[in-house]
């Protein structure tokens, strides 16, 4: 637990991971936190996500990388209690599509914008010529947190609820209206901002994906080049093997696409050929919260209330969630001590 900054009324727009986690630091350091959200936590965008902790598009980079590290370690550590937290560590590798390019490299390079996280990932290595697919040049192997996301949402539910905090179900339709009962208001409302806040930078990256019967995979495969709509992952989770994927820029349709997730299946397979046979258990589409930046900064609302906003974390929110929780209670302790940042 946190040590207690004196507790201030707080309203939390947004009922995803980024939301829950944000919600969790707060009532932890001992505010009174109330969580409104339209949706289930199983409704929600994180309950579709692959949940592995791993940057992806998501920008500033050198921030996000410094969130991802401190999500690291937390999941890390809820990973030794998987059938509680939702979280495991499991190995996999991570490369590029063959036609991506020179790859990130840990020791720098071209493109060394994630070198403080392959630093920091503890274990992280080159893979080996043997370790690689056939067609790829390069890659790394690590054993990073694998996160089961609906079960991950409801632990984060229990957890918050532990600490004091609420849930209520319903839409807001305003920030002010989300703050008439509250001291400080934190907008985790991912794309529902586009609306809510008028911020057009906020838009959707559809994600498809395709949930199979496990052959007897036991780690993870990525191939994910950033400027790519089509990506390759295989994670297995406890309830089942998901398969992806898509990142398809301004897409709004939530309705699986069948011959997408045929061509999802088919690329799985050219690196595990047994995922041609494997029993389909579900179809899923998912719309990441995309902005050219996270935007987590403080303003006041026209009646004075003061917002964090926490918002557009792209595909990338189990992966940064407890790192922005982190900069959501800074702010609020500034907030309190009356030399919190205001404006954009």
């Amino acid at each position: 637990m946190a040590i207690n900054t004196g507790g201030v009324d707080i309203s939390v727009v947004g009922g995803g991971v980024i939301g829950l986690t944000s919600a969790i630091a707060l009532a932890e350091a001992g505010h009174r936190v109330r969580v409104v959200s339209r949706d289930a936590s199983d409704g929600t965008t994180s309950a579709v996500a692959g949940g592995l902790c791993w940057p992806y598009r998501i920008r500033p980079y050198e921030r996000a990388v410094q969130w991802s590290v401190r999500s690291f370690h937390v999941l890390a550590a809820l990973a030794e209690r998987p059938q509680e937290t939702g979280a495991r560590m499991v190995t996999g590798t991570m490369t590029e599509a063959p036609d991506a390019g020179a790859p990130q490299a840990p020791d720098g390079g071209a493109d060394d914008e994630l070198a403080a996280w392959y630093t920091a990932v503890p274990g992280l290595r080159r893979a080996s010529a043997a370790e690689l697919p056939e067609g790829y040049t390069a890659g790394w192997r690590a054993r990073t947190p694998l996160v089961d996301m609906p079960a991950h949402l409801r632990y984060l539910e229990q957890r918050l609820t532990a600490a004091g905090g609420t849930v209520e179900r319903r839409e807001v339709t305003s920030l002010a209206e989300a703050g008439r009962a509250a001291d400080v208001v934190v907008n985790c409302s991912g794309l529902g901002a586009r609306a809510l806040v008028s911020d057009p930078d906020v838009h959707p990256v559809q994600g498809q994906l395709v949930i199979v019967e496990n052959p007897g995979i036991e780690e993870w495969h990525v191939s994910a080049d950033a400027g790519s709509t089509d990506t390759t992952y295989v994670l297995p989770q406890p309830y089942g093997l998901v398969l992806g994927g898509t990142a398809r820029e301004n897409a709004w349709s939530r309705e699986p696409d069948p011959a997408v997730a045929e061509a999802i299946v088919a690329r799985c397979a050219r690196r595990f050929p047994e995922l041609a046979r494997a029993r389909v258990l579900a179809h899923k589409v998912g719309l990441r919260p995309a902005r050219p930046a996270v935007r987590l900064t403080v303003e006041r609302l026209p009646d004075g209330t003061p917002c964090v906003h926490n918002y557009g974390h792209g595909g990338a929110g189990v992966t940064v969630s407890w790192g922005c929780a982190d900069e959501v209670l800074r702010s609020v302790r500034a907030l309190r001590e009356g030399d919190g940042p205001l404006g954009r």
